[in-house]
């Protein structure tokens, strides 16, 4: 944990200067205290200055000089993509440093986040090389032979606003493709998990971007919905939940911003009636839970044929009661607490309304005893759970698992599709023609067949209400482009 404690000193260091402006470390003023509580033992990691509206009015503005006036978006793509390129190695320098804050934050296993951290310098690489040829001017003839050429310009100054369960790696899905594409950013990382966003900061300036390209406001939910709405900012990336989304996609509307989201999502494991259990399993648990639950694309409603319905809810089960809790930085612990007190209460509040509902508590649904301290919840799981059960509906964002049967294809389809979300999915079967044949019936943005996959290099984000547009991949890019048509005449 010693380079957790480290990174947690440097944030606290800074605490009454707390936002990145014009790469300055400056701002804050009198505004109240925010407090950083690990969540696995409830101390008190540190406390920061939060964002003033000045303190947002002149992140903007440095932002807006950067891409008006600065170098970044004029830069031959060759230029950007050595800058990334930079940024990346740095991050990669700082790979354990960034698990651990990831672990100490969030309560995410060591295990995990060790292997996930990858994500981050990868992103910055990925789209290094990507736009090293992308064709941001593409030569088009007219019917009358006269030539039009296709431009792809960055879209302007972001705004990206992040979540707490992932966020680094989701705060560089936005930054590391906008800032590829020739896009400024004022970035605002939620309040309770600030201290890996000033390592990218950290990074950023240390490879050599111009001053006012990458800026960063501290806050909750005022600060981000003034940034929202600063008449400065072009573009808002916001990922989520589906209720702030819609707030976000309204303030934007009403001067026509841009915007994408990636929201919630109520994704279902589809377990077909010639899967085979001992491959189903060992995707099957982990990524139902991932996180003790907190991942937009868990795979919490699992969709089992009636026939075989004892068989496969018997096999998770023993298998979810196996699942180890305990300190998130033991290499041996398998699934660490909730992240914060009232995503714990939340939890507990779900648990009782499927109670109430008519679902079987099969397992878990509390407390674990042996934990006194920090915010664990037992591995839950749900039996006999109807489609319109309030568990089978609505994101929980915790452990808890709901289970339900299905009798033919035309019914599964059914049940897949009967939620407001579309983010993700799985589909287990032996015939891999066959799955894909179904996953092209189901309403999400992205579906894993016989296992579980989300890979930077391809686009994600979802149907309904799950979001719009997509993040990864050559869509990722294209996020943060603007096209315009230049008539050769």
């Amino acid at each position: 944990m010693e380079a957790f404690r480290k990174a947690v000193e440097t944030v606290q260091v800074r605490a009454g200067a707390p936002c990145l402006i014009d790469s300055e470390w400056q701002g804050g003023g009198d505004r109240p205290l925010l407090d950083v509580i690990a969540p696995h033992s409830e101390e008190l990691l540190l406390q920061y200055r939060e964002a003033t509206h000045e303190d947002v009015d002149r992140a903007v503005a440095a932002a807006r000089r950067a891409f008006d006036h600065g170098p970044w978006p004029r830069m031959e793509p060759a230029e950007r993509s050595a800058a990334l390129k930079r940024v990346a190695r740095l991050l990669s320098e700082r790979l354990p440093e960034l698990a651990e804050v990831w672990t100490g934050q969030v309560g995410a296993v060591i295990g995990f986040t060790r292997k996930a951290s990858g994500q981050v310098p990868g992103l910055f690489d990925f789209y290094a090389d990507m736009i090293q040829d992308y064709p941001f001017v593409e030569q088009r003839t007219r019917s009358s032979g006269s030539a039009v050429r296709v431009v792809s310009e960055p879209v302007g100054v972001c705004a990206a606003i992040t979540p707490w369960n992932a966020p680094l790696v989701l705060l560089c899905y936005k930054v590391a493709a906008g800032l590829a594409a020739g896009c400024t950013f004022v970035v605002k990382p939620s309040p309770e998990t600030p201290i890996d966003a000033h390592i990218l900061a950290d990074c950023i300036i240390q490879a050599g971007l111009p001053a006012g390209v990458f800026n960063m406001v501290t806050g909750g939910r005022a600060i981000g919905d003034y940034l929202v709405r600063h008449p400065g900012v072009d573009k808002v990336s916001f990922t989520g939940s589906t209720v702030a989304g819609k707030a976000i996609a309204g303030a934007c509307a009403e001067r026509l911003t841009r915007f994408s989201l990636e929201l919630g999502g109520k994704s279902a494991a589809l377990i077909l009636d010639d899967a085979d259990l001992s491959s189903v399993l060992p995707s099957l648990v982990p990524y139902s839970m991932p996180i003790t639950g907190q991942v937009c694309f868990s795979l919490t409603r699992v969709l089992v044929p009636a026939s075989r319905y004892d068989e496969v809810l018997d096999g998770y089960v023993d298998a979810v009661r196996k699942v180890r809790l305990g300190d998130p930085f033991d290499d041996q612990t398998q699934m660490g607490p909730l992240t914060l007190k009232r995503q714990r209460d939340r939890v507990e509040s779900y648990v009782a309304i499927g109670q109430k509902e008519g679902a079987r508590l099969v397992t878990g649904g509390g407390r674990p005893a042996e934990h006194n301290r920090g915010w664990y919840f037992e591995p839950t799981v749900f039996a006999d759970v109807t489609p319109e059960m309030t568990i089978a509906q609505e994101e929980i964002f915790g452990p808890v698992v709901s289970f339900l049967r299905y009798d033919d294809e035309a019914s599964l389809v059914e049940q897949a599709n009967a939620t407001s979300y579309g983010l993700h999915g799985a589909i287990y079967s032996v015939d891999p023609e066959r799955a894909f044949s179904l996953a092209r019936r189901i309403r999400s943005g992205s579906i894993a067949l016989n296992g579980m996959a989300v890979d930077i290099e391809m686009p994600f984000g979802g149907f309904k209400q799950s979001g719009i547009g997509r993040e990864g991949g050559r869509e990722g890019l294209e996020n943060y482009l603007e096209i315009k048509s230049v008539y050769m005449a």
